[in-house]
């Protein structure tokens, strides 16, 4: 299964879309319904000018949503001043606690608000391959699934041996490549690594300065910065590479873009959020549903789960129900016939 594929997989309160790239996944995006409302990627909002930190040549927006967002004060917009409205587009999304970045339009009136949508979740997947055909059904939920375990998983293990460990930090995000089962030779292997190191950093939504530990000490520092060019080259424009250190640590600059893939399905504890554990849970119960059509299916979760999941069940028909159980653990709920 060679090239890129897209796979739509909606369910109550939820839609996936997934690209993969030779059959593994490689973008993963997530929308909810329900959610409160945040700044996406691509959006116009007018804004005004709330602070303005010279010294650090940055200007603070509120944008009518949380939280403000952050206009550097270069071109245009050197000479903005203190309660100002101008329309910014986002250029990146909020991620931990930095808030959304921004890019002058030009002058605006009223209060802060949205404008203009940004693209949607269709636009934003199809555009990797704007020629394939949208899957959607039991292929795609389990595309989707798949997709939403490797996002969260810091390990990926290639099918040739090679294991890569892929770990964000608050300065970088770092890439261990272990060469595991892996039978070629260096080179070899430092090439597939690269490669995949690529496509899972879009799959996680990670950007920033990203380093790479590369195999051994290798001395083909040309092959290695192309290969990184031709893999991140779907990531353009703003990526820059340089070339592998004497050490083999290969570094690359990749624009924050999105939200990291992490922040939708996580908490800060690293555990499922509510709203994931109920949307995994109402997947649950379409599938026993589809198999079992004449049955009545109860499920039991944690309190904050089952009020998350509550409005979700109730749109798959009378069959369903959801009830709270003081003390259950949130990542571990029970379906059970009635």
């Amino acid at each position: 299964m060679s090239g890129r594929r897209l796979y739509l997989d909606v369910c109550p309160g939820e839609a996936r879309g997934v690209v993969t790239l030779d059959g593994l996944p490689e973008r993963l995006i997530v929308e909810r319904e329900g959610e409160p409302p945040r700044a996406r990627l691509g959006e116009r909002r007018a804004g005004r000018v709330r602070e303005i930190a010279r010294a650090a040549g940055i200007a603070y927006l509120d944008i009518g949503c949380e939280p403000m967002g952050a206009l550097n004060l270069s071109g245009r917009a050197s000479n903005l001043a203190q309660g100002e409205a101008v329309e910014v587009e986002i250029a990146a999304e909020a991620r931990g606690d930095k808030g959304p970045s921004l890019r002058l339009i030009g002058p605006a009136t009223g209060e802060p608000r949205l404008l203009a949508p940004g693209p949607s979740l269709e636009e934003r997947f199809k555009a990797a391959a704007p020629d394939a055909q949208v899957e959607g059904g039991e292929a795609a939920r389990e595309a989707a699934d798949l997709a939403e375990e490797a996002a969260l998983d810091p390990i990926c293990r290639l099918s040739g041996g090679l294991v890569l460990s892929v770990e964000p930090t608050r300065a970088l995000v770092a890439v261990d490549v272990d060469r595991g089962a892996f039978a070629g030779k260096a080179l070899a292997a430092n090439l597939e690594a690269i490669t995949h190191s690529a496509r899972l950093l879009r799959l996680k939504g990670l950007g920033g300065t990203v380093a790479i530990d590369l195999i051994g000490f290798p001395k083909e520092s040309a092959a290695l910065r192309a290969a990184a060019a031709r893999a991140f080259a779907p990531d353009q424009p703003g990526v820059s590479v340089l070339a592998p250190s004497r050490l083999g640590l290969l570094q690359i600059a990749k624009p924050w873009r999105e939200r990291p893939v992490a922040e939708s399905l996580v908490g800060p504890d690293g555990r499922s959020t509510a709203r994931a554990a109920a949307q995994r849970l109402v997947r649950a119960l379409e599938r026993e549903g589809r198999a079992d059509p004449g049955a009545r299916l109860l499920a039991l979760c944690a309190p904050e789960v089952a009020a998350a999941l509550t409005p979700l069940a109730a749109r798959l028909g009378p069959r369903f129900e959801v009830a709270a159980e003081v003390g259950r653990d949130a990542q571990s709920p029970d379906i059970r016939r009635r």
